[in-house]
């Protein structure tokens, strides 16, 4: 359907007068997408009545002239975020067929402006992926080659608004769970700075890192739902106070910016030669409209993966914990008392890529190791919020290709999870820092695969971020 790529186009033609486009009538679109499209595996469920009935409450709303900001946004929400009474399994086998007994602040604030929540996605198993190869319900495809991944590990958001099989998604980022998969799906992906948005009714991955944000077709759609989902809130002691800007406007201001991109990301030995043609063509590019763009050096670019595995690793061995087939969620039938229920509850209900990470996060906690791996990890990752710090005290942002690679077949990358570790290198940097960081389409290669650039910002500087990011997308359509 021609017109839907943005909620501003969405909400335009459900104002005119003609009612020949009604949000019933939108909804039933993305219901038959989503049919026609089974095969990407995008979605874990659809809540095709609620949605229905939904979107004629919100279109009586509409009609009433009482609707919220976001009556016409057809969202769905990644399989980690809770919504009351409806099941959250984080696409594993653990939490499979668990209800919610509440909402995450994300969605109750969603549904407060009359979004309209169509159904909950695929992911990589408790977000640890950067594939959407772990999940339990099998892996997503990625619409422009569906014999290669979507990325990970909000894959099925990325794809889900990639494919049009709804406007928006809400996805999570704890080390580049939303960029990743957007730039190989070619749309847009939002990190907000850690302690804009509220974890509260998130499944916990590393908490130290998770991050709620938005895939979106446009900067425009992104910088609403960040401007509603963002602010402080009593569920969750981590948010910031700071009052929450209104990015919707500043998204339109205009002015020349000073970007610093890092010579060791341009000169990785990883990095694809098309990814690497498109990182020079958007330098060449932002300097012809006038922005000023400096190679700086980042010699702490080879440490920013294995310091983000040591801490999230960890993380995930404490959080993970609560699942023990006791108090919720899958219990092995061969259990016979309580230690081999939780044994064979936690060995069966887990998968292979979570079951690695919790046995690494042990380790590394692990008396005679602590010092060694985690505490180490620690001060590495002072080091590498510092240094970025100091760069972005000189420039208003940081520039390097969101991955190294566009998106690889299923399958290939799997076998070797240090392999898979490393596609990380590009985006981990900033959930390291806890400042934003946005994925943004910049073309195709020549198989036609997507390709994705992406900024970094000061922390809570999101509104300066995304009205950077509005340019420089128009900046790309135009090439």
């Amino acid at each position: 359907m021609e017109g839907i790529s943005s909620l501003s186009k969405v909400q335009s033609a459900l104002a005119k007068q003609d009612k020949e486009f009604t949000l019933p009538f939108l909804v039933e679109h993305y219901l038959k997408r989503i049919d026609e499209e089974r095969e990407l595996n995008a979605f874990v469920e659809v809540f095709t009545d609620e949605v229905r009935s939904e979107a004629l409450r919100i279109q009586q709303k509409l009609d009433a002239g009482q609707a919220g900001r976001l009556a016409g946004m057809v969202i769905a929400i990644k399989d980690n975020i809770c919504y009351k009474d409806h099941k959250v399994s984080a696409c594993s086998r653990i939490l499979e067929n668990y209800v919610s007994p509440f909402s995450s602040t994300v969605v109750e604030r969603l549904l407060a402006e009359d979004a309209l929540i169509i159904g909950r996605l695929n992911c990589d198993e408790f977000a640890m992926g950067a594939s959407n190869e772990s999940s339990y319900y099998g892996p997503v495809r990625n619409n422009a080659d569906k014999a290669r991944v979507s990325g990970g590990s909000s894959g099925g958001a990325a794809v889900a608004v990639q494919a049009g099989l709804c406007l928006a998604a809400l996805g999570t980022d704890t080390g580049g769970s939303v960029r990743q998969p957007a730039a190989f799906c070619g749309v847009v992906g939002l990190k907000p700075s850690y302690g804009r948005v509220s974890r509260h009714g998130i499944i916990s991955y590393a908490s130290s890192f998770d991050q709620v944000g938005p895939i979106t077709n446009c900067v425009e759609d992104a910088a609403i739902l960040l401007e509603i989902i963002a602010g402080s809130d009593d569920y969750d002691s981590t948010v910031s106070q700071r009052a929450v800007p209104s990015y919707t406007s500043e998204v339109k201001e205009v002015k020349k910016e000073k970007i610093a991109y890092l010579s060791e990301a341009l000169h990785s030995k990883g990095l694809d030669s098309e990814v690497k043609l498109a990182f020079e063509k958007s330098i060449s590019s932002l300097k012809a409209a006038g922005h000023v763009v400096e190679p700086v050096s980042f010699e702490f670019l080879e440490y920013v993966v294995p310091t983000y595995y040591i801490l999230t690793m960890a993380e995930a061995s404490s959080n993970l914990a609560r699942y023990d087939g006791v108090h919720y969620g899958y219990r092995s039938k061969r259990a016979f008392d309580l230690e081999s229920t939780y044994k064979t509850s936690r060995s069966e209900g887990f998968g292979p890529e979570v079951k690695r990470r919790i046995v690494l996060g042990t380790f590394v906690l692990s008396a005679g190791y602590y010092d060694a791996y985690y505490s180490k990890a620690q001060k590495v990752r002072r080091l590498i919020r510092d240094k970025t710090n100091k760069i972005l005290e000189e420039y208003d942002f940081i520039m390097l290709p969101t991955a190294p690679t566009p998106a690889f077949n299923i399958g290939e990358e799997s076998d070797d999870p240090v392999v898979n570790y490393l596609a990380d290198i590009f985006t981990v940097q900033a959930s390291l820092a806890g400042i934003p960081a946005i994925s943004l389409p910049a073309g195709n290669n020549t198989a036609g695969l997507p390709l994705g650039m992406q900024f970094l910002g000061k922390r809570f500087g999101e509104a300066d971020l995304l009205a950077f990011s509005n340019k420089f997308q128009n900046l790309i359509k135009a090439l």
